[in-house]
């Protein structure tokens, strides 16, 4: 079985001296998803909780609706990667026939090989009203109790987290991957798997925030998602069309909120706040 960190050594350069050093890295390799015997992507991903990311996958990319939808999931390895086979119920895969695409690209985009540039701006539907509210200090602590357990990032450095954090329980949930979008997609996939999406709580993420992010974000019915570092212009418009609080730059005792201050507590809520 592929391992998620490679043994590696490295010659460290400092001021007038080297030395030697054993470091870890993170392994990458291809992980092609595939969908009643047609792949439908390959990505460069971390090699743990494959399960997890073709089950959100499908869900994010609104190939599935609810894991129900999927009959089987098999893990198939490879001398060049990791396949994951996806079985369909029949109407499913009749409609995705219909609409087959491409997406075969490197990580980190998330968008690679779409045929349609419009497919980029699908329409999201509106997050659902919900009474969640949370404080500037509880922010504070989803993202710091993110990185106190990000396993892979703390022996590599080289990972990005995804982690579901609630009010009064804390981070029930966290996946880790050398694409941010793909760590995403496990946490959706894990959340799903256990009969659950990602409302009730704030969404967590050692990213800088980007629309896929966004998009998959409020397609799991996330109110809150919140990361490290500065989100797009595009990610902002999509999340303020879509209902999505969407809060950057949270590091420390500060964040910044960029989009529906209300489900804040101490803001005004208006849309004019921030």
């Amino acid at each position: 079985m592929t391992r998620p960190v490679f043994p590696a050594r490295a010659l460290v350069l400092a001021e007038d001296n080297m030395r030697p050093a054993d470091r870890v890295l993170a392994r990458e390799c291809a992980v092609a998803l595939s969908f009643d015997g047609a792949t439908q992507a390959v990505m460069m991903a971390s090699p743990v909780a494959l399960e997890d990311f073709a089950l959100g996958f499908a869900l994010s990319e609104e190939i599935v609706a609810s894991p129900d939808q999927i009959t089987a999931i098999e893990r198939v390895e490879h001398n060049t990667g990791i396949e994951m086979r996806m079985w369909l119920a029949a109407p499913v895969g009749a409609r995705l026939a219909a609409r087959r695409r491409a997406m075969v690209g490197p990580v980190g985009c998330g968008l690679c090989g779409l045929d349609s540039l419009a497919a980029a701006e699908r329409p999201l539907p509106p997050l659902p009203a919900c009474g969640l509210r949370v404080t500037r200090a509880e922010i504070v602590r989803a993202m710091s109790d993110m990185r106190a357990v990000q396993t892979l990032h703390s022996q590599t450095g080289g990972t990005h987290a995804a982690g579901f954090w609630t009010p009064g329980k804390g981070l029930g949930t966290l996946r880790e991957d050398i694409g941010r979008h793909i760590a995403l997609d496990k946490l959706i996939g894990a959340r799903a798997r256990a009969g659950a999406d990602l409302s009730g709580g704030i969404v967590v993420m050692s990213s800088r925030l980007s629309i896929e992010l966004v998009q998959k974000a409020v397609l799991a019915r996330a109110p809150i998602l919140a990361a490290v570092s500065a989100p797009t212009a595009r990610a902002v418009a999509t999340a303020d069309a879509a209902g999505l609080t969407l809060v950057a730059w949270a590091r420390g005792e500060r964040c910044e909120v960029y989009t529906h201050p209300h489900r804040i507590a101490g803001t005004t809520g208006g849309r004019d706040a921030v």
